[in-house]
């Protein structure tokens, strides 16, 4: 058993949450969406774009990989009335709201929840579910 596992969390009973693609998280407050060149290529690929235009046009470098490219109000430039590339956005967004930061206090999460319409709807996502996508 995971060492984390053995630990209470708010958590415990599962947090139900299905994305809305509202933009909430996709617009406002600038940020860095980590890319790996993989996620770049499927990016690329479902916008039917060779990858090189894509990273000059749509991210830029970031540590080992790279950041999505946002307007001057801090809005994804994949964000237009959704997500274009939701099919295969990165993994920090397919993970959101499942983050670290998000997670580390009740009122850390109910601080997110009151922007976030999907927090509380959907599917129920288990204390161990949560775990495996923090762990990963």
């Amino acid at each position: 058993m995971n060492e984390l596992d053995q630990h209470r969390y708010f958590f415990d009973s599962g947090i139900r949450f299905q994305c809305r693609r509202c933009g909430a998280c996709c617009t406002g407050a600038p940020g860095v969406i980590r890319v790996s060149d993989e996620e770049a290529v499927a990016i690329a690929d479902f916008l039917s774009l060779p990858v090189q235009q894509a990273i000059d046009t749509l991210l830029y470098p970031w540590e080992n990989g790279y950041s999505v490219r946002e307007d001057g109000d801090g809005r994804c430039l994949f964000y237009e009335e959704g997500c274009r590339i939701y099919p295969v956005r990165p993994r920090q967004c397919r993970t959101f709201p499942f983050w670290t930061a998000i997670l580390r206090s009740e009122a850390r999460w109910d601080s997110i929840r009151r922007h976030c319409p999907g927090i509380g709807k959907g599917r129920l996502f288990a204390k161990h579910e949560i775990l495996d996508i923090l762990n990963s």
